[in-house]
């Protein structure tokens, strides 16, 4: 590490913070139907759409109304890009000749873009036409991007609201997204980007010679206007297959530094819209500092392990001075490397300056990590917002636990509702990703396609569905994605990780919208002071820690506290011997995929009871997770164990219940 780097890296982030506040406050007069700068230009736009849709703007919907308008777009969306990628061959602005993309690598390539995860089984200059490009993947970079956006503007006035039955108008929103908010200042981020040597032109190609005298043909295209609007949509697909990594793409340290600054501001413009939103900019700010902890960690943690090189080459008597340049442009160097691979996967952009594959395996991990965090840091524009405000309501509700409040976030009580649907949010991610690994990890016509065998390859397909759960999009690399199962099963992983998760966000933004706003008072637990940072626990257990015993089991060193409460005999076991069963023996993997799968469902049943209030209908809870079925005798301690309750909080309310405990806890004594 240099001083010089971290000079750049902090430069970055001080330029990000400079503008937030202004950039926000721009953000919330647009959301809010004020006036501003564009509304000139756009204002009269704006107003023929709604007559041209026959979309009444005065007119709001509740959550369910939004949450059907959100999912009929987005299936317009998918439909229509279908249609492009499979009729590309017969479709204008193709001067390459390009043929119609195949089923499956159609149905991959219009669910990622749907979906804001940008994730490419193919390579852009030699499979799309600039119709495809332009018409097809830009336009689903601009309306993804506004979608959710628009989700996490319906999340916002239900915390800004009080005792209302609507959230907003989805159609409003995406068209203000759009217009006034992605289109200006793409189009402004696409000038500065030609400016510096980014190609954008309707010509195919370009034949050049080489210094050997052999001919090369250069691809070319409307590179500027897609990578402009991939970055401020956190989106990530790139032109070239090579992304950021492309000259064409990325010429220079200062277009590298546009790249990541577009990523950067406007999803931590939209952390301090929201409290501007809410009248609170202290909680914006309070959301702010969590994903600044998690980045500037993240990037030291990358650079160091990058900076330090490969210790297997250094103990082959490799000089370590230069650090680890293995996958990484010279013309970036390892600082700038690390900063692009901790915004690009804190954020859900997955675009990369550098083959994350190439990293050591500290600087691979992280990346993966952050992404398993559930992509808040400050997350996808819109996606990230809506995303931590998920984690603030399961932060304010252990909080309740501990303290023995009523939880409440901005002044709305945290109910059994609202935890479930929170709850079920954050499963999706792990259940999603484990369990397609899972399935992949022991299927031969999957596992033919990795490209290193052993752990490494482990983590080409654990990073391949985190990365498509998350809506990131990046890759590891190695992994040959453009298979029947591949594009199948990483489309699925991606529809899950946008619209389960999305349409759960949406309830809980109608359930809070219809609860009466109640002031502060000396019990409410502060959520915009040092004292949240309760928040970042929460992020870390609930998004990391579910998926983190995968990446251990390969780490070097791994360390576990664990407090015997019964008679217990300890095995220990060679990480390597397991590492060898799980790619040699089929049966052993899928009986380690039985015993995650149960430990998942385990965790699952437990978070689901504890979120229940009540001492009755935690027992139904248990019985209906049992089949209905008591523990016989000699194991009701798990009975109770599973289904904490204080009794005298619920004996008046619920006497048959607290009869049924009484007996519990004499049997259990």
């Amino acid at each position: 590490m240099t001083i010089i780097g971290w000079l750049q890296i902090s430069l970055l982030f001080l330029a990000v913070v400079i503008v937030v506040k202004p950039l926000g406050l721009y953000l919330a007069r647009v959301f809010s139907g004020e006036g501003n700068v564009f509304s000139p230009i756009f204002a009269p736009v704006e107003r023929g759409l709604y007559a041209a849709a026959g979309v009444d703007p005065a007119r709001e919907q509740g959550w369910l109304a939004y949450t059907l308008s959100m999912l009929a777009f987005s299936l317009a969306g998918f439909l229509s890009l279908y249609a492009i990628l499979r009729l590309q061959a017969f479709l204008p602005l193709n001067p390459q000749g390009f043929g119609n993309v195949p089923p499956d690598l159609a149905f991959n390539t219009a669910v990622s873009f749907i979906t804001n995860t940008n994730w490419q089984n193919y390579a852009g200059e030699t499979t799309l036409s600039h119709f495809s490009q332009m018409v097809g993947l830009t336009l689903q970079n601009f309306v993804s991007a506004a979608s959710g956006i628009a989700i996490a503007l319906a999340v916002t006035r239900a915390f800004a609201c009080s005792a209302v039955p609507t959230i907003g108008n989805f159609w409003v929103d995406l068209t203000r997204a759009t217009l006034y908010v992605l289109l200006p200042i793409a189009a402004l981020v696409a000038v500065a980007f030609v400016a510096m040597g980014l190609p954008q032109t309707f010509n195919a190609s370009v034949e050049a010679t080489t210094l050997e005298g052999a001919k090369q043909t250069i691809a070319l295209g409307p590179v500027a206007s897609q990578e402009a609007i991939k970055q401020l949509g956190t989106n990530g697909g790139g032109f070239f297959n090579a992304n950021a990594a492309h000259p064409f793409e990325n010429p220079t340290a200062l277009s590298n530094y546009l790249n990541i600054f577009a990523m950067l501001s406007l999803s931590t413009a939209l952390l301090y819209a929201f409290g501007q939103l809410v009248g609170n900019r202290r909680q914006g700010w309070a959301f702010i500092a969590v994903t600044a902890a998690f980045l500037i960690a993240g990037v030291a943690v990358v650079y160091w392990a990058e900076a330090a090189g490969n210790p297997i080459l250094s103990a082959l008597g490799l000089d370590p001075a230069l650090g680890n340049m293995e996958g990484k442009e010279v013309r970036f160097g390892q600082a700038m490397t690390a900063l692009y691979a901790t915004v690009t996967t804190g954020l859900s952009d997955g675009g990369v300056n550098g083959m994350h594959g190439s990293f050591t395996g500290l600087g691979g991990l992280v990346p993966m990590f952050l992404i398993q965090l559930g992509e808040v840091l400050p997350g996808g524009v819109g996606s990230g917002l809506y995303g931590m405000i998920v984690f603030g309501v399961l932060a304010v509700f252990v909080a309740g636990l501990m303290v023995g409040r009523t939880p409440e976030l901005l002044g709305k009580k945290i109910e059994s509702r609202e935890m479930k649907y929170a709850m079920f949010a954050v499963l999706i991610l792990p259940v999603a990703i484990l369990g397609f690994t899972a399935i992949s990890a022991v299927l031969p016509s999957a596992v033919a396609s990795i490209g290193t065998a052993g752990p490494h390859g482990l983590s080409e397909i654990l990073y391949a569905y985190t990365s498509a759960a998350g809506n990131n999009g990046s890759a590891f690399g190695g992994l040959t994605g453009n298979t029947l199962w591949y594009n199948t099963t990483l489309g699925f992983a991606m529809l899950l990780g946008r619209f389960a998760y999305a349409v759960p966000v949406l309830a809980i933004a109608g359930s809070i919208a219809a609860k009466t706003r109640v002031p502060a008072s000396k019990g409410t637990f502060p959520t915009d002071t040092p004292l949240f940072g309760l928040l970042i626990g929460i992020i870390l257990i609930l998004g990391g820690l579910q998926l983190l015993a995968e990446a251990s089991l390969f780490s070097g060193h791994f360390h576990c506290d664990a407090i015997a409460i019964v008679a217990t005999e300890v095995m220990a076991v060679a990480v390597a011997e397991v590492g060898r069963l799980l790619n040699q023996d089929h049966v052993f993997a899928l009986e380690w995929t039985k015993h995650l799968s149960r430990e998942l469902q385990s965790a699952r049943k437990r978070a689901e009871i504890i979120s229940l209030r009540t001492v009755g209908a935690r027992v139904d809870a248990w019985l209906t997770w049992n089949d209905g079925d008591l523990p016989p005798k000699g194991e009701w301690r798990r009975l109770a164990e599973e289904s904490p309750c204080r009794r005298k909080r619920y004996t008046g309310r619920f006497p048959d219940a607290a009869v049924f405990v009484d007996n519990l806890t004499r049997k259990v004594h």
